[in-house]
């Protein structure tokens, strides 16, 4: 059942599953808490609490809001933590990975874990050898037709960031996300969000103190090098806290392409750092 967090001048979407320690699940942009449809399941059957929301401007938030940053998104999401009565183990994708990286930063007595998958949570710096990658061209391509307003972009670069392995339901939601992002205001959100810069998140992540999982897929079209990324990011959080893992064959949806895997690498992560 949909519950919606006043913040600010806007709502908050979200969605209470299951009993136990408090975990929070954040999807990417263009996308809604359905992203995590095949993980949440089965952390309600290992015994959490699971709360599933939907970014400003996506899902069924609303959709006009003053800014879409990650440090707009770690507010929201510590709104909810907060809300439900945390500490709470925080799951970001892609955007919300670095966001994710800013609440844990500035709420540590609120998040007592972040796991980052596939994560936008550094600046980027093109190099000239990366367009050597055909698969980041493309990816490269189709992300600047979908910060010029393009939906048919968009679904391009989904088919492209799902390589091989696509899930059982791929028809029904890309549909549904179609639909989504023709409401009024939804396409301009994930515009704001794409042209949103990721350095807030990057410099905080020499301030998380928790432990981090990061999960990048070793086929993601978003980087040239996706396992490069993710030590790098690793390499940028105090020694000792971070860890990676690269699920091979996997692109930018590691979570619905291969959810066993990336089920199983959260659960050993939340055994060891979810608080009830």
């Amino acid at each position: 059942m949909t519950e919606y967090l006043t913040v600010g001048a806007g709502t908050i979407a979200y969605e209470v599953t299951g009993h136990g320690p408090l975990v929070v699940l954040a999807p990417g942009m263009g996308n809604s808490r359905h992203a995590y449809r095949f993980i949440t399941p089965r952390l309600v059957a290992a015994g959490y609490r699971v709360a599933t929301v939907d970014l400003r401007g996506a899902g069924e938030s609303s959709a006009q809001w003053p800014s879409y940053t990650r440090t707009d998104i770690a507010g929201d999401l510590l709104a909810v933590v907060r809300h439900l009565g945390g500490p709470a183990v925080l799951v970001g994708h892609s955007i919300s990975g670095g966001a994710a990286t800013i609440a844990a930063a500035q709420a540590p007595e609120m998040i007592t874990g972040i796991v980052e998958l596939a994560p936008f949570t550094r600046k980027q710096a093109v190099k000239l050898g990366d367009l050597t990658n055909a698969g980041y061209r493309k990816g490269a391509v189709r992300l600047a037709g979908t910060m010029m307003g393009s939906l048919s972009s968009w679904k391009k670069y989904l088919d492209l960031a799902y390589p091989g392995r696509k899930p059982a339901d791929w028809d029904a939601d890309l549909a549904a996300t179609e639909a989504m992002l023709r409401e009024p205001g939804r396409m301009k959100a994930l515009q704001a969000m794409m042209k949103s810069t990721p350095a807030d998140a990057g410099a905080q992540l020499g301030n998380v103190r928790c432990p981090a999982l990061i999960i990048e897929g070793s086929l993601d079209p978003d980087w040239a090098d996706p396992r490069a990324e993710g030590e790098a990011i690793v390499a940028a959080i105090p020694a000792g806290a971070a860890r990676l893992e690269v699920i091979t064959g996997a692109g930018h949806y590691p979570h619905v392409q291969y959810p066993d895997e990336v089920a199983n690498l959260m659960l050993t992560f939340l055994q060891a750092n979810a608080r009830a």
